[in-house]
């Protein structure tokens, strides 16, 4: 989402090196053509790597640069020299940014503290040179190994605010000029709805202690299913340890400030259980204004008993410090902030064992999958021995018996990646 320049969630898609090709070559002095293989391995791929960034605090800048892709290995060199492993990527994100997998929508990690790294996507493996395919009985294999090629993955980055006390109420309560009074923090503040369109954080000290707050953006009924700002900017309530309901309680602009603390928490609950648990105090705002006595008196009848109530008057920096005094309290009661368990998941590359096999429109059998890629890798056509071992495969794998089994005979094409050949019983 997007608003005034503030991001909170973008996709982007990721993709480590492929890995180098190895090479083929022999050594060849004045006089002596070929005197043994000497073909170096290609380089390993660049990694994907994920850092957290304190200085960073949304995600605007992947609006505009949607791709992140390592580097190539090298390819190998002659004299058994190693290509030159693929440069890493390294991407940046604010701290508390969640990576979820596109397809799945599970949760890769969590980029919870600054310097915190995550290899999110490896390089591929560099492929072998000539010189590693030497035994007993072959003394000059004539083929490498092509280096291993890996497929780009879409994923969700989405910021979770990492703030021990969130600031909840409808829009225009005093959110923003609350914790403008009880912080350094400078929040655009103005008398209409919605000015905060990202949320503000904000360091608040009490004496040797400090926490932080976020004053989150108003919240609307019915913003749990999306209205309003909706589940843009609940998520990013979901890490804090407590929240501050504030709440109009002059009725000023002629809404019930009972109605409106029923309805914010009734919106938190329907989001997430987990928010509508937290410990919750109630500051009620504006009470400088003629009419709020009243209000204050129904409200304290009702909720007296049930949350820990403050009046005050935020631009007047009234009742302030003793609410910062009972936040600081309570949050010495409480565990810290958690970070999101990742879920168990890998992204998956394809598998050197599974194949398929259908017929074209000439008729043709076709073998596909990760063991024919596999097979692509690592076979040269025009060396013997590298086809000796493409037969053997193609045998041990069961890929024979299936093409019998679909009906291949004798004298009928099957294709195999770049090789065509005539099936022979």
């Amino acid at each position: 989402m997007a608003k005034n320049g503030f991001t909170d969630k973008v996709k982007i898609t990721l993709k480590a090196g492929d890995g180098g090709d190895g090479m083929n070559s022999f050594k060849a002095y004045k006089g002596k053509p070929a005197c043994g293989p000497d073909g170096g391995d290609g380089g390993d791929g660049g990694d994907v790597v994920f850092v957290g960034d304190k200085n960073m605090h949304d995600l605007l800048s992947f609006r505009y640069t949607a791709k992140y892709f390592a580097g190539n290995g090298e390819r190998g060199g002659s004299n058994q020299c190693t290509g030159k492993r693929g440069a890493d990527i390294v991407v940046k994100v604010p701290c508390g940014t969640l990576i979820r997998d596109m397809d799945t929508g599970k949760v890769v990690c969590d980029v919870y503290e600054d310097g915190e790294t995550h290899v999110i996507l490896r390089g591929g493996r560099g492929g072998k040179g000539n010189v590693r395919f030497t035994t007993a009985r072959r003394h000059a294999p004539d083929f490498a190994q092509k280096g291993q090629q890996v497929s780009p993955h879409a994923v969700i980055l989405e910021m979770k605010v990492i703030a021990d006390v969130g600031l909840v109420g409808f829009p225009n309560v005093g959110k923003s000029t609350l914790l403008s009074k009880i912080s350094a923090a400078k929040p655009k503040i103005a008398d209409y709805h919605f000015t905060t369109l990202s949320p503000n954080l904000g360091v608040v000290r009490y004496y040797d202690e400090s926490f932080i707050a976020a004053d989150i953006p108003g919240l609307i009924e019915g913003a749990a299913e999306g209205a309003g700002l909706g589940h843009a900017f609940l998520r990013h309530i979901e890490r804090t340890r407590m929240l501050v309901h504030v709440v109009d309680i002059s009725g000023v602009e002629g809404r019930d400030p009972l109605r409106d603390f029923e309805t914010i928490n009734a919106e938190l609950k329907s989001y997430s259980e987990k928010l509508a648990s937290l410990p919750m105090l109630v500051a009620l705002n504006k009470c400088d204004i003629a009419g709020a006595e009243e209000n204050l008196k129904k409200f304290k009848k009702k909720y007296g008993k049930k949350y820990g109530i403050f009046e005050m008057s935020a631009l007047l920096h009234e009742g302030t410090e003793e609410l910062v005094k009972s936040i600081a309290e309570e949050l010495r009661t409480l565990p810290p902030a958690e970070r999101i368990p990742a879920d168990e998941f890998e992204f998956e590359e394809e598998d050197n064992t599974q194949y398929e096999i259908f017929r074209d429109e000439n008729g043709a059998y076709v073998v596909v999958g990760g063991l024919v890629d596999m097979l692509c890798r690592n076979v040269v056509l025009n060396n013997p021995e590298s086809m000796n071992y493409f037969q053997r495969v193609l045998k041990l794998r069961g890929v024979f018996k299936e093409l019998e089994k679909k009906g291949c005979t004798a004298g009928d094409t099957v294709v195999v990646g770049e090789v065509e050949f005539e099936y022979v019983v």
